[in-house]
């Protein structure tokens, strides 16, 4: 088991490594933003929607909710502007959520079922932590994506974050 302020850390690193994989997405071209590149989720806007539904679904989960029905679609976002205005939407949530966690939460079992209604549970802090790591898997493809699309991406290592000056 960890702690709260565990969850709260990784909550925490996974803001910023997803701001700084995206501030090199806002110096791409509209096309390039939309081109599929043939990833797991088509490009750079459709796994960066991906990675913002696969938050959301887990945050409702957390809460007790199972949404059943399809994530965001790609093409609401026209650009990576319209994205980030809805990822902030669901970062404050996460983040008033967590603020009103009670450390013993932290050890509680999650019960949810998937997309698909199929019922799986897990502790909560298991399941943070799966987010965390989902992120940075998918946050790998688009430094990837971006790199071939000729941005020059940052690095999003918990290593460089745990380095710079907190505060």
């Amino acid at each position: 088991m960890t702690t709260k302020d565990a969850l709260g850390r990784l909550l925490d690193y996974t803001i910023w490594a997803n701001h700084r994989a995206m501030r090199p997405t806002a110096t791409l071209s509209v096309a390039d933003f939309k081109r599929d590149l043939g990833s797991s989720h088509g490009g750079v806007r459709g796994t960066l929607t991906h990675m913002m539904a696969a938050e959301w679904i887990w945050l409702e989960r957390w809460k007790g909710v199972s949404p059943t029905a399809p994530l965001f679609d790609e093409g609401e976002f026209k650009d990576v502007v319209a994205l980030r205005e809805r990822w902030k939407v669901i970062e404050d949530h996460r983040a008033s959520w967590l603020r009103d966690l009670k450390p013993g939460d932290v050890g509680k079992v999650v019960r949810y079922r998937t997309l698909a209604r199929q019922p799986f549970e897990a502790p909560l802090w298991q399941l943070v932590q799966h987010l965390a790591n989902h992120s940075s898997y998918h946050r790998g493809q688009v430094v990837a994506m971006l790199r071939q699309l000729g941005a020059k991406p940052m690095a999003t290592d918990m290593v460089v974050w745990d380095r710079k000056p907190k505060g």
